[in-house]
């Protein structure tokens, strides 16, 4: 199970590219993968009829107790073969629905894979903790199907709101699972329902678990969600919304109800919102006229009827409650595709405008029929034998005392009268003919297209008559609810009081129908505020405007207002945590040696003299002198590899500082001097004394030993002598890679800022550079400087060519010339940081600064176009490949030893080099090397290289309106061309 997982993982993340080869034949290819899950869910029918259930465990958070354990037994094996093989047909027939020039078709096909796969992890996860982050996985991905149509309003409103929704549920669901677990003290779902807990808080809990699966089943009051839904292309629709998404509620109450159903409020919860919700839905299916909208109130109606059925808590109830998830799955996703057909061939779905289809498509006419048929509830139908069964648990139960029993049965009985309405309207809407109106034109489609609804349609038929074959498989999991009974399905047991409720349903469901007219006329006498939908309407603009409010009341006095108000609540908080502190140390060492006194008071003094000075330049050196301090201060503390790290971060700080201030006005400190000066002092002297009295407070409160004594021996058995970059690179890798992501998202964040038609201009390169190899429609060049004068460009054999390119004003010979004397040494120097940080100072992240620097020189010393000389690569390919390589050594020790990031090592005996360990920790390392040289040339090339080509674009255009005005005069005969870009 935990391979199929994987399986459908890996080929979602290539279908994208098979999509772009292949087009729509994608969706025969991929449907493969569900289709093989339902093949072997099949082989696993003989275990789950004997009662036995297939396992499996991977250990994944041992000190949680939490692992990838999946458990197949009666309700995973129905639920896993309806997801598998419900999706393996949605899949083909999209390969019928979509046309070739669909935009974005290969990220819907490969998140409707994707989808597949949550759904089954789901359905066969027994650990709670899995199953609600297959539960979670689940809601974005139908997130990004609903909202498929990016470019439509309204599809974007409904995929936000089933995500707001059914994520809100969610949370609420996590706070259940949390306390479920913990009181139990196991997070398997098997023995929480095996061995219930008791209790208050296990009931609390229990409930809150109700809240995630009544919002995943869109049951009132959270089924507005549901048909807003049906905004999203119909195979969603019959997939997610009738197949496998909505079924994850139903499925969590069917999997708690052997264990929980006796808890104090389940039943009265589930009955009274299961019954309201099931009217609800058929009512308002009853005022629609578009056929989809139509299925989808009918949905929600079937929902709530289902969830009364499997939450009822009898044994009886839950074998019906089985049937009829099956009998709704197949002919609810068979109606939905039916009415994706419909829309494509008379580009319509509006019943008022559809007439005769029934005489011209009279195949698809039999496959709606039976869909139909089944989901009134007639013979010889699945839909039929579900719902006998339904009628004689809740009369059963009715009979023995049980009031809810009564409620249970009267209420779905009068919401199977209306369903037999709406599923007569359904039909006759979509397939009767009308004299008044010509017959719909069609256009037309293959035979294919109707394969997936019409299979469908076979096993609702087929279903029916052979239910007595499917009785002991879903009796396997009915028994394990207590309550007693005997009932079996079959689709006749006689003459029995279930058949006359039946009657009668069906024949005032026809009457209903009949008297349509009048129930539209009563329906439109009911209030339009009374809708959930506008509830969430007004909520949503309700917080929008709080947060207009707060936002206008608490952020309008710039960035000095904010910085305050945040340090003083730190002051404030922290500050009285500290003064009522028990913990401060017994002795206080001043310092450590004098020359700690002196590095403080200069770093003092510095940082005092920086918000003081009236320039801004003087001002960042200032602060700088404050980092170097800190340099200091770790080096004589015998922490190189931190004062390395420190000294380069300082520096790069510093460049990125400078390059930003020069877009700043000059004088923008005079034109806006500092307010409220004693204030801000004030604050910043809380500030520092509290941190002060926090880092004291931390440093005695420790009561057990540290970790510090087991380092060495930890950093050994890493095959490294230097414990800072082993801890980095291994022992606590995963904060690594956390740390390179926030780097990531850093230079996307700091180059969106100033690409804001796109970042995929390329940096400028010298038009005699031998290695430019842009696409002709791309390229940028410059009239290379060292052109002859006879007018041919020279080739490059030199370096820093490009600094000949900037003002001669601007240029620095001594810049240059250190340039050219540091460049190639600090890159070999940046290497040997990277390979040596295992055993000596350096690492990944102080190699790639250092290389980072080499290239800010080279563009300090020859502007934009020596940077492109520098490094003609995408700074995204670079953190990308540097992602890669982490995040692959933790993906690749998966399928050796099973734990993520685990190292492995390999060492040779080299003459006069000794021995050399090479292992997986390198590599790591080298894919943080290359995403900080790849964050410093994002930022080079945001805020150097572009901000310099704003400029020179702003100069140009400057020049150009006063040429125009008259107000320039001819540039001097002896001054040098200036460089000018081509564009072809």
């Amino acid at each position: 199970m935990a391979t199929i997982l994987l399986i459908f993982l890996i080929l979602s993340l290539f279908t994208p590219a098979l999509t772009r080869r292949i087009g729509p034949r994608v969706f025969y290819l991929i449907a493969l993968l569900p289709a093989a899950a339902f093949v072997f869910t099949l082989g696993q029918t003989g275990l789950v009829t004997r009662g036995g259930a297939a396992t499996e465990r991977i250990p994944w958070i041992p000190q949680l107790g939490v692992a990838l354990s999946f458990r197949v037994d009666a309700l995973a094996w129905l639920l896993a073969l309806v997801v598998t093989g419900i999706g393996a047909l949605v899949l083909v027939y999209c390969a019928r629905y979509f046309r070739a020039d669909e935009p974005a078709l290969g990220r819907f096909a490969a998140c409707l894979l994707a989808f597949a796969g949550a759904m089954y992890g789901l359905v066969t996860a027994d650990d709670i903790v899995v199953m609600f982050i297959f539960w979670e996985i689940t809601s974005v991905l139908s997130y990004l199907l609903i909202g498929h149509y990016t470019a439509k309003r309204e599809s974007r409103g409904a995929a936000l709101q089933a995500l707001l929704v059914t994520t809100f549920g969610g949370l609420v669901m996590l706070i259940g699972v949390v306390l479920l677990s913990v009181q139990a003290g196991t997070t398997s779902l098997a023995l929480l329902v095996s061995e219930p807990v008791t209790g208050p808080i296990a009931g609390w809990a229990v409930l809150l678990i109700l809240v995630g699966a009544l919002s995943k089943s869109a049951l009132v009051p959270f089924h507005f969600w549901l048909p807003a839904a049906m905004a999203a292309p119909t195979p969603v629709s019959a997939y997610l919304h009738a197949a496998a998404m909505v079924k994850a509620g139903l499925y969590l109450v069917a999997r708690l109800a052997p264990g929980y159903a006796d808890t104090d409020g389940w039943l009265p919860v589930l009955v009274t919102i299961g019954v309201w919700t099931m009217l609800v839905g058929a009512w308002r299916s009853l005022r629609k006229h578009d056929l989809k909208l139509v299925l989808a109130y009918g949905t929600v109606s079937q929902l709530g009827f289902i969830m009364v059925v499997v939450g009822f808590g009898s044994r009886d109830a839950a074998l019906a409650g089985a049937a009829l998830l099956l009998a709704h799955a197949l002919f609810k996703a068979a109606l939905f595709l039916v009415v994706g057909i419909i829309d494509h061939r008379a580009g319509t779905r509006d019943l008022r405008r559809l007439s005769g289809l029934g005489r011209s498509e009279p195949a698809l006419a039999v496959i709606a029929l039976i869909a139909a048929l089944s989901m009134a509830g007639l013979p010889p139908l699945l839909g039929f034998v579900a719902k006998e069964a339904v009628f004689t648990a809740f009369l059963e139960a009715g009979l023995a005392g049980d009031g809810w029993g009564w409620v249970a049965l009267v209420g779905t009985g009068i919401g199977s009268v209306l369903t037999v309405a709406y599923s007569i309207r359904f039909f006759w809407g979509a397939f009767g003919t009308r004299p008044a109106m010509a017959p719909t034109a069609l256009h037309p489609s293959r035979w294919d297209f109707a394969l997936a609804p019409g299979l469908l349609a076979v096993a609702t038929l087929l279903l029916g008559p052979l239910s007595g074959l499917l009785d002991p498989l879903l009796s396997s999991y009915a028994d394990t609810v207590a309550g007693g009974g005997d009932y079996h399905l079959a689709l006749w047991h006689g003459l029995e009081p279930a058949l006359l409720i039946s009657v009668v349903v069906v024949l005032a469901g026809a009457a209903l129908f009949w008297q349509r007219l009048r129930v539209a006329r009563a329906q439109a006498r009911v209030p339009a505020w009374i809708d959930a939908g506008r509830g969430y309407g007004s909520l949503v603009r309700a917080v929008d405007r709080s947060a207009a409010r707060v936002t206008h009341f608490a952020q309008h006095g710039g960035l000095p207002q904010y910085l305050g108000t945040i340090l003083v609540v730190f002051v404030l908080a922290l500050g009285f945590a500290a003064s009522v502190n028990r913990s401060w140390p017994e002795t206080l060492v001043p310092w450590d040696y004098p020359g700690q006194v002196l590095i403080a008071l200069v770093m003092a003094i510095a940082a005092a003299a920086a918000a003081r000075v009236g320039k801004r330049m003087t001002s960042v050196l200032l602060a700088g002198v404050t980092g170097y301090g800190l340099v200091a201060l770790f080096a004589l503390h015998g922490a190189p590899d931190l004062a390395l790290t420190q000294a380069l971060v300082e520096t790069m700080t510093l460049v990125v500082f400078v390059l930003v201030l020069r877009r700043l006005p000059t004088r923008i400190a005079q034109h806006n001097r500092p307010l409220h000066r004693r204030r801000r002092a004030l604050i910043g002297v809380l500030v520092g004394a509290v941190s002060g009295a926090i880092a004291v407070i931390a440093l005695g409160a420790r009561q057990d030993p540290g970790i510090a004594a087991e380092l060495p021996r930890l950093t050994l058995e890493a095959h490294g002598t230097n414990i800072v970059n082993v801890m980095l690179v291994d022992i606590r890798a995963w904060d690594t890679m956390g740390e390179i992501a926030v780097l990531i998202v850093v230079a996307t964040g700091v180059a969106s800022l100033l690409f804001v038609s796109g970042r995929a201009v390329p940096l400028p390169r010298l038009k005699g550079s031998r290695r430019q190899r842009l696409p002709r429609n791309r390229r940028r060049v410059i009239a290379d400087p060292h052109a002859s004068s006879a007018g041919h460009a020279v080739s490059r054999q030199s370096f820093l060519l490009a600094g000949r390119t900037i003002p001669e004003g601007d240029r620095s010979i001594l810049i240059e010339v250190l340039v050219r004397l540091l460049f190639h040494p600090a890159i070999i120097v940046s290497v040997y940081l990277l390979f040596a940080g295992h055993n000596a100072p350096g690492g990944g992240f102080a190699g790639g600064l250092l290389a980072g620097l080499a290239l800010v020189s080279r563009y300090l010393a020859g502007g934009r176009f020596e940077l492109g000389e520098a490094a003609p690569i995408d700074p995204g390919k670079l953190l990308g490949l540097g992602v890669v390589l982490a995040v692959g050594t933790a993906v690749a020790s998966l399928f050796f030893t099973g734990v993520p990031l685990e190292s492995a090592y390999a060492g040779v005996d080299v003459p006069v080099l000794g021995h050399l360990s090479f292992g997986t920790s390198t590599i790591f390392d080298i894919g943080v090397y290359l995403v900080v040289i790849g964050l410093a040339l994002d930022i080079l090339r945001s805020l150097g290289s572009e901000i310099d080509r704003q400029s020179e674009a702003g100069e140009a255009t400057e020049a150009g309106q006063a040429t125009e005005a008259g107000e320039t005069e001819p540039a001097p005969a002896s001054a040098p061309a200036p460089a000018t870009e081509v564009l072809p």
